[in-house]
């Protein structure tokens, strides 16, 4: 690497270095042509020279003490198997710049496997953000949680993660994933097809997330078998979920009465997971006629409910989507 330090207010400039064990992994950890490298400099405002199993940084004190926690952070995961790409980098840095992670991110960073994640047959789900570590806790104690915030903030995918784990470990013995389909009203008559064709595509996020987690077959296998059962709200009417993990999706698209007809399905052995964006809903009535701001309202507080809240800066997709969620939050205030 031959760049350019970068300017640094006279007196406060600082440099460390850090080795690492194992040199034939950095190639992973600096990336192709030091991309890696590039992006935490970006980011984080240091320089950064690599010289064999030697990284040095240059920069304010706070900046060159970030990188170096970062950097050490991105080479214990990559002993545990991870593959560094931006969105964990963007998730490591943002992790390790908030104080109220730092039981959870120290306890992760320690040796061996980290103190909290989800194992599922084809990927191990870690937290990227404060909001989903506190989640993942939260959907190990509590039989109803509720996980509010926008789009992309992984509410759903650890959610369907946690309760395909619990499914193959026999926990439960059924995964339901449910959801509003089209409007609140679910008038499907208008569209071509039999029920199942009308209705799959408004469930294809379900569906997506449970093939990150499951090898197709089985995905297949265990929908034919009933012990994952992918259907809108509607289907859920009068029945009672037992020994099951259940899952409503886009609850913000729920009226007071769907959702209480949801969740007065809760059986024994069960647990129960509701997410979905208080702040959007497709129902005429906009946010005060939604199931999902009504139950909040109603609910919380009550012994054995969670509820687990994420913002923008919850992310993990693309850093501009969080930006633009940002932007609509700014403008709805």
């Amino acid at each position: 690497m031959s760049r350019k330090p970068v300017p640094a207010v006279a007196g406060q400039r600082a440099r460390a270095e850090i080795s690492f064990d194992k040199p034939q992994l950095l190639s992973r950890l600096f990336g192709e042509f030091d991309a890696n490298l590039l992006a935490l400099e970006e980011r984080l405002g240091v320089y950064i020279t690599a010289r064999g199993d030697r990284v040095g940084i240059e920069g304010s004190a706070e900046a060159v003490a970030h990188a170096r926690e970062v950097l050490n952070e991105l080479h214990r995961r990559i002993l545990r198997g991870e593959e560094v790409d931006p969105g964990l980098i963007d998730a490591v840095i943002a992790m390790s710049s908030q104080p109220a992670l730092d039981g959870i991110f120290r306890a992760e960073s320690g040796q061996g496997a980290p103190s909290i994640m989800i194992r599922t047959r084809k990927k191990t789900i870690v937290p990227r953000t404060v909001a989903q570590a506190s989640y993942m806790h939260q959907l190990l104690g509590n039989d109803i949680i509720f996980a509010l915030g926008p789009a992309g903030t992984g509410k759903t995918y650890i959610a369907v993660a946690q309760a395909v784990a619990q499914l193959i470990t026999g926990s439960v013995q059924r995964l339901i994933l449910s959801r509003p389909a089209v409007e609140a009203g679910e008038k499907l008559g208008f569209l071509p097809g039999d029920m199942k064709e009308k209705v799959d595509p408004y469930l294809r996020p379900l569906y997506d997330a449970l093939n990150d987690c499951l090898p197709a077959e089985q995905v297949e296998r265990r929908i034919l078998s009933g012990e994952i059962e992918i259907a809108p709200i509607a289907f859920m009417r009068g029945r009672t979920l037992a020994d099951a993990f259940v899952i409503l999706d886009e609850a913000q698209n729920t009226t007071p009465a769907q959702m209480k007809m949801f969740l007065t399905r809760f059986g024994q052995n069960s647990r129960m997971v509701v997410c979905g964006d208080p702040n959007q809903t497709d129902l005429p009535g906009g946010v005060q006629a939604s199931g999902l701001a009504d139950a909040t309202r109603r609910l919380e507080g009550i012994e054995g409910i969670a509820f687990a809240r994420f913002g923008a800066g919850d992310v993990v997709r693309h850093p501009i989507v969080g930006r633009i969620v940002e932007a609509y939050e700014g403008k709805d205030a």
